[in-house]
């Protein structure tokens, strides 16, 4: 294997990234993102901002956020410490998964982050106290262009492992899709 592996996921330009590992007597070693590969695989990326998230609490849910149009972005996300349910919506109405979710758990150490395309949505559930994620946005986060979707609303029925608990105020405040969603075209 490469240093790096894509794997499909269900969705439409969802993938997950497999890190090769490198072990020996003092621990290991793995390359979280290398620009060069995911270019080699069909896959530009170019790292715009790095954040890290840590969440307390177990069952506390960040998300689901996207930005608009004008400033899309794609996302690749690691999970550093601790355990994620990593939420991916699609929000392509051009896509045959449009509107559909996949969830993929991660894992601190499990050699996985998802590569989430520009014009999806993102958010997480902590399966574990302080779970800390590393996130790659491949722009600049705007507040202008910021929305969200709430995590509760039934057109999405997203399935959260634990009771959904300690969302912000903002993510409280998203409302439920409504039948003239259009979507976010990439």
């Amino acid at each position: 294997m490469s240093e790096m592996q894509l794997v499909p996921l269900p969705l439409a330009g969802l993938f997950s990234l497999e890190h090769r590992r490198h072990a020996d007597a003092r621990g290991q070693f793995s390359r979280l993102f290398c620009e060069g590969s995911l270019s080699a695989f069909g896959r530009p990326f170019h790292v715009r901002q790095i954040n890290h998230s840590c969440t307390a609490e177990r069952g506390s849910v960040r998300g689901l956020h996207y930005q608009t149009a004008a400033q899309l972005e794609a996302k690749l996300i690691t999970c550093l410490h601790g355990e994620v349910w990593d939420v991916a919506v699609d929000l392509n109405p051009d896509s045959a998964t449009f509107l559909h979710w996949h969830a993929e758990h991660l894992v601190a150490g499990d050699g996985r982050s998802l590569l989430i395309p520009a014009g999806f949505a993102h958010g997480f559930q902590a399966l574990s106290d302080d779970a800390q994620l590393l996130y790659l946005h491949s722009a600049d986060y705007t507040p202008e262009h910021e929305a969200g979707l709430s995590v509760h609303d039934p057109r999405l029925a997203i399935q959260w492992p634990l009771p959904v608990k300690n969302l912000s105020a903002r993510d409280e405040s998203h409302s439920f899709l409504t039948p003239s969603f259009a979507g976010v075209r990439v």
